[in-house]
């Protein structure tokens, strides 16, 4: 079946979807015991794609699209499309992105909750981050795949949750957010405002005339927040901050 909207040929798979390539990074716990797998289904598993970029849903759309026992009814590229589309077609399995246009992935998979208990979301996304993690998992969601993933992980995926499986828990979090600690958490404030500021591409004389402080207390500030985030140069600490604001899941450092 060819999804709605899409065109007339079939567009090669997305780069980022790999079916022989980098090794699976899904953020899943296999050790869940299924639950009961639903009744009275027949048919192949109905599948909805939501993200932004057509490339990446249609890369998808044609990994689930060759495989035995399951069928793209629908795709979108935003909440509210999402919203609306998932209610007409009632799909079994959502694949959704966590950065949309109008809002995000958790925003959808709460809304679409609130119509469609029964359907199961999974989210695809960018982010290997523990607060979109936690999020994803308050929001209903049942697996956490990286768009790194291969594209038999996905379909895998897809059919265990169709079959009840919940492959993301409250102990995947918990050991995931043991293991990943906070770099910025031993900043002082003055430190978390430089972190801020740097993150914004002011240089120290910049940073200085903003807070009022002397150059030199800005390179000992700089100095102090390197050693403990663990960073060697001023760069790396820029790379932190502009990966942290474009997640949109943690506060920006100082607010």
């Amino acid at each position: 079946m060819t999804p709605p909207g899409a065109g007339d040929g079939r567009p090669g798979r997305a780069a980022d979807l790999h079916e022989d390539g980098i090794a699976a990074r899904g953020r899943y716990d296999a050790t869940v015991p299924a639950t009961a797998a639903p009744t009275g289904s027949t048919g192949p598993i109905t599948v909805m794609i939501v993200d932004d970029h057509e490339v990446v849903r249609r890369g998808i759309a044609e990994v689930v699209e060759r495989t035995d026992g399951m069928t793209v009814v629908a795709e979108a590229g935003s909440v509210a499309d999402g919203t609306r589309r998932a209610t007409l077609v009632r799909p079994q399995v959502m694949l959704v992105d966590l950065q949309l246009p109008d809002g995000t992935g958790i925003d959808l998979m709460r809304a679409v909750r609130e119509t469609l208990p029964d359907a199961r979301a999974i989210v695809l996304t960018s982010f290997d981050d523990d607060d979109a993690l936690a999020a994803a998992l308050d929001a209903g969601a049942v697996a956490y795949l990286l768009k790194s993933v291969r594209g038999a992980e996905i379909t895998d995926v897809i059919r265990a949750v169709a079959a009840g499986r919940t492959l993301l828990d409250e102990r995947t979090v918990t050991r995931r957010r043991a293991g990943h600690e906070d770099p910025t958490e031993g900043l002082t404030p003055s430190e978390l405002r430089v972190l801020d500021l740097i993150g914004e591409g002011l240089s120290n004389r910049e940073i200085a005339e903003r807070l009022g402080v002397a150059e030199k207390t800005v390179k000992n500030h700089i100095t102090s927040l390197l050693a403990k985030m663990g960073l060697q140069r001023r760069t790396q600490v820029a790379a932190w901050v502009a990966s942290r604001k474009h997640s949109g899941w943690r506060a920006e450092p100082g607010h």
